[in-house]
């Protein structure tokens, strides 16, 4: 598949969070009111269904394009952004670790996909990375809004500083990377797969940058955001073992399905999308791990053929998504260990194959 397909633009953002509603629900319950994260949360994903990107400049072409542009601002407790702009690309590194650690993980986003995949940036032509820290008063969560990354510096109780987690930071810059691409749909299976596609990305930028092969990667979302007051729990998500990443008082019991079987049906989080994302992430894992070596080289390429190859339509289900990375692999690598791979992948999962119910065709 031909990666250097053009954008479809002008591409809709969306707002999309770390830690998903079921959860900040939950926080709700514990702190016994509505915390200002889900009213924030609330009005941010009004807000960005009201908006599209335009006006962005994008990188200049040739050699500037192959080198991250990165700004960091402090919104300084506030939520107005972008706040205050504290650091540039090129400064010497920060007091404030915050800032350190998202320009950090800016930085290995970039480099995932410029040299694993060929893509500048997240949208193919250089586009500056922002970001903002330091966002809101003990904001528990991160979110892309479709210009730039924002980090709350969690309560320190139920979650620790969101600038800690390399993935997370990954996983929302590929939201934009998907914004400028297939632009999926942020509904039911569609915005399930948007969600995936972000957690497999960010899980093959922290296994990049700590140079880690897929046999020794957690295959874990987040870990170490999980604060002291959280007594079992490990992660946000588990891509190796989906519905395993928590149990506990306060967060309740992780909800992700690892298989069609146990498809959540439900009106809540856009349809499920951080929920039943448990499907094809596992899929992923299940692939990655059965090539072996580094998951970025063939299962992740299989991925990033399909994201940007053109066809995947908007409004995609898993069964689309799913035949559409067996044809890559066969396209890319032909009628070996990678496509049997990931034919097998989607049909433990039950998505194809004599193991699936249906759900994913509907």
């Amino acid at each position: 598949m031909d990666s250097t397909v053009t954008p479809r633009t002008p591409a809709t953002p969306v707002f999309c969070t770390i830690v998903p509603p079921h959860l900040i629900s939950r926080l709700a319950e514990h702190h016994g009111h509505v915390v200002p994260t889900l009213e924030h949360d609330d009005r941010q994903r009004t807000r960005r269904r009201e908006i599209t990107l335009e006006g962005r400049t994008p990188g200049e072409p040739g050699e500037a394009a192959d080198k991250p542009r990165r700004t960091i601002y402090d919104a300084e407790h506030r939520e107005d952004l972008p706040g205050k702009k504290v650091h540039a690309e090129g400064d010497e590194p920060s007091a404030d670790a915050s800032v350190n650690r998202a320009h950090a993980g800016l930085g290995a986003t970039f480099e995932l996909f410029l040299k694993i995949y060929g893509r500048r940036s997240i949208d193919g032509a250089g586009l500056p990375l922002d970001a903002t820290v330091h966002y809101g008063e003990k904001y528990d969560n991160a979110f892309w809004d479709g210009e730039r990354m924002v980090f709350g510096d969690g309560d320190g109780q139920l979650f620790n500083d969101f600038t800690i987690a390399t993935d997370v930071i990954g996983h929302e810059l590929t939201h934009g990377v998907t914004q400028y691409t297939a632009n999926l749909d942020y509904l039911g299976q569609s915005g399930a797969l948007n969600e995936s596609i972000s957690d497999v990305f960010g899980s093959l930028i922290k296994q990049y940058s700590l140079g880690q092969s897929a046999e020794e990667a957690d295959w874990l979302i987040g870990k170490d955001l999980l604060g002291p007051d959280i007594d079992s729990g490990q992660a946000l998500r588990s891509m190796k073992a989906p519905g395993t990443a928590y149990d506990d008082d306060v967060l309740g019991k992780d909800p992700q399905p690892a298989t069609m079987k146990d498809f959540v049906t439900t009106e809540d989080d856009n349809g499920g999308v951080h929920i039943n994302s448990g499907i094809p992430n596992h899929a992923f894992y299940l692939a990655a791990t059965a090539l072996g070596g580094n998951a970025w080289e063939r299962a992740g390429q299989v991925w990033y053929d399909v994201l940007t190859g053109g066809e995947l339509a908007k409004d995609a289900q898993f069964a689309d998504f799913a035949a559409l990375t067996i044809a890559a692999a066969r396209a890319r690598f032909g009628d070996g260990a990678e496509h049997e791979a990931l034919v097998k992948a989607w049909s433990q999962v039950g998505v194809t194959g004599k193991e699936a119910d249906g759900t994913a065709a509907e």
